[in-house]
């Protein structure tokens, strides 16, 4: 059964698929939100991006950490933003042919993104290997760019 936005048929789960893609504003606001209380601890003021090397060579041990921190935060951000609009956009295409399986693998993504920006600020692991444990974002990504590209071969053929 399928229904009509803006004059545009769409699959009755449609509504699964916009809600993952409004979840991937949310998170997007939670991982900028986060990054204040790094900053704050690392007293790196603004408009620094990050603690430049030149910020941790006159810090101490724990003030460096601190900036390391704020650093991988600021990183699991940017990193963020760089996948999230195309994510957006194969959730909302592929979710015109494929709403269950885009809603699932938008679902994933949302889940393992936040995994991966925790891990990457976690205080027990060097060089941010902590994100490793969300990489598999990267598999719901992949899917998702092909469910999109399976949809428009089949509207080619």
């Amino acid at each position: 059964m399928s229904t009509s936005l803006l004059g545009l048929a769409v699959p009755q789960e449609y509504g699964y698929v916009l809600c993952a893609t409004a979840g991937t504003f949310f998170l997007g606001f939670w991982h900028g939100a986060r990054i204040g209380p790094y900053r704050k601890a690392a007293g790196i003021p603004y408009p620094k991006a990050m603690a430049e090397s030149s910020d941790m060579s006159a810090a101490d041990a724990d003030q460096k950490k601190k900036m390391y921190l704020f650093n991988c935060a600021q990183r699991a951000h940017g990193n963020y933003m760089e996948n999230q609009p195309s994510v957006a956009i194969a959730l909302l295409v592929a979710g015109l042919q494929y709403p269950l399986w885009s809603a699932g693998l938008g679902a994933a993504w949302l889940v393992f993104r936040t995994v991966y920006a925790v891990g990457y600020t976690r205080e027990d692991k060097t060089k941010g290997e902590g994100r490793l444990y969300g990489a598999p974002f990267w598999f719901a990504q992949l899917g998702l760019f092909g469910l999109t590209t399976w949809t428009g071969i089949k509207m080619l053929l």
